[in-house]
């Protein structure tokens, strides 16, 4: 007869059960990928993401794609759009990402007749200049003949042969440059820029030396000080100008006088 294999007995006289395979058996857990495929995993997003970055940046900076094809130019009147697209000095071809937008509108700005300038990129390929232009409030008598018209800064807009009718003449002790830069004059321009439509349609003329005073067109006189509290005095005048009086102080609105 064949002798039969006999399990081994333990020492407290058991039969002992043959050893099961465990998670340690080289086996891999339930539920968890293999390392080597989760780092190929991260390899594999990591080089991804370095290629749509790397994609991002060509197509605004070094493709053909991205770049300036048109300058758009809005809101001129005296200024025209060529003057307007050479000061921006931003030739076709340039990166729109390059766009200094604040540079351009300060070239534009250089322009006398522009008071400020906006600029806006217009995806995919252009970029947009809008023009607020200076507008004139009153004309200077130049000693050589004509007249030259400033803003409500003082600066000057532009020269004319003969005064505009819409324009009271500004009687300053200075001319030609340094109109900007006189205390009496920038006053006095604030002053009309301010003014309601109702009242600048009437000044025939604008004193710019001692409190700005307003000579109307209808012979009236009014002493209207400095270019603070506009919309006071102007509601203090239009009840005083119901009554029959010809001079308005109301350079120090609630004491105004009249005769």
């Amino acid at each position: 007869m064949t002798d039969s294999p006999v399990a081994p007995r333990s020492e407290r006289g058991g039969t002992e059960a043959p050893p099961r395979p465990g998670k340690g058996a080289g086996q891999p857990a339930a539920g968890k990928a293999p390392v080597s495929i989760n780092k190929w995993k991260a390899g594999f997003f990591a080089l991804l993401v370095v290629a749509v970055i790397a994609g991002v940046a060509w197509a605004l900076v070094g493709s053909k794609l991205l770049v300036v094809r048109s300058v758009a130019v809005t809101g001129t009147r005296t200024v025209t759009k060529a003057e307007v697209s050479g000061a921006a000095d931003v030739p076709l071809g340039t990166p729109l990402s390059k766009v200094d937008q604040g540079a351009v509108a300060r070239r534009v700005e250089t322009i006398r007749q522009v008071a400020s300038a906006a600029v806006s990129k217009s995806w995919p390929d252009g970029l947009t200049i809008t023009v607020t232009e200076r507008v004139p409030v009153a004309a200077v008598r130049m000693a050589g003949g004509g007249y030259d018209l400033v803003d409500k800064t003082g600066v000057i807009v532009r020269w004319s042969r003969t005064r505009p009718a819409t324009l009271p003449r500004l009687q300053a002790a200075v001319s030609g440059g340094r109109l900007a830069g006189d205390p009496g004059v920038t006053t006095a321009t604030a002053v009309l820029g301010a003014a309601p439509r109702w009242l600048s349609s009437q000044v025939a003329a604008v004193s710019g030396s001692g409190p700005v005073t307003l000579r109307l067109r209808d012979g009236k006189t009014v002493v209207w000080g400095g270019a603070d509290r506009a919309s006071v005095k102007a509601r203090e005048l239009a009840i005083l100008m119901r009554g029959p009086a010809r001079y308005f102080d109301v350079s120090a609105p609630g004491t105004a006088i009249t005769r």
